[in-house]
């Protein structure tokens, strides 16, 4: 569990984050959703310590972040894995050794130990035997994916996922939606994911934070979310005219 209290950051004056207080529970989904500029984005790096706070707290688990050293928070940074929205992959390593990176450069483990890890990662994203392609030879699905078997390969506590579905076709959009859930499941992970996508919001979500001109104006699941009249809520979700329609058909079908 991540536990966020009374979090403000700013840039060059520019209040961004607002007094922002949220819980993000393990073994769930936590969406955190607003439009841009809204400030979630800052928020996750907040949280994950790329950006200091100006005042507030981070707990990990009970343990305040906040407070910590530049080595007990490294400890920390061990236990989290972060899936980028471009996935940055490098591009002169091969599957294998992109998955194996963090296992390089933060475990003791053997070069067998490795191996078998990483082959458990893309086993479980459904890369097996890809491991000596290279990115370039990859679709933007299997980007992702690789992208999410490294983001496991340190067996993390907690998963970061910013905006996760960018740049894909609704079909493999909802493959990538699946695997989070999946992951979180499985690894009991608390699992936060930065995003815009309505569909995965639907989904996916077990619990969603609103994030509207820098604060915590919102949250509940993904039932409430298309039943609240919160009007920031209703211009967000149901912003086009089809989602507007979609909206009276609903209220029209309770009261049948």
């Amino acid at each position: 569990m991540i536990e966020v209290k009374n979090l403000n950051k700013s840039f060059s004056g520019k209040q961004i984050l607002n007094d922002v207080s949220a819980v993000f529970e393990r073994g769930k989904v936590n969406m955190v959703i607003g439009q841009s500029g809204s400030g979630k984005s800052v928020l996750a790096k907040c949280i994950v310590g790329l950006h200091e706070l100006d005042s507030g707290q981070v707990l990990f688990d009970g343990e305040d972040f906040t407070s910590m050293n530049r080595i007990q928070r490294t400890e920390i940074r061990k236990e989290i894995g972060m899936l980028f929205q471009g996935s940055a992959l490098f591009d002169s390593m091969t599957v294998e050794e992109n998955v194996m990176f963090p296992l390089t450069m933060f475990t003791n483990k053997t070069k067998k130990e490795m191996q078998y890890r990483v082959d458990f990662c893309l086993e479980h994203v459904n890369l097996t035997d890809k491991n000596n392609l290279y990115p370039s030879e990859c679709s933007g699905g299997m980007q992702k994916r690789i992208g999410i078997a490294r983001a496991i390969a340190m067996n993390p506590k907690y998963l970061f996922c910013d905006e996760p579905n960018s740049g894909l076709d609704p079909i493999t959009s909802i493959i990538i939606d699946g695997l989070i859930k999946e992951i979180t499941n499985q690894f009991n992970i608390t699992t936060v994911v930065i995003s815009h996508d309505m569909n995965s919001v639907i989904e996916i979500s077990d619990k969603i934070t609103f994030i509207h001109q820098g604060q915590n104006w919102w949250q509940g699941d993904r039932n409430s979310i298309i039943t609240t009249e919160n009007p920031e809520i209703l211009n967000f979700v149901y912003a086009s005219d089809f989602m507007k329609e979609i909206r009276v058909s609903m209220k029209e079908h309770r009261k049948l």
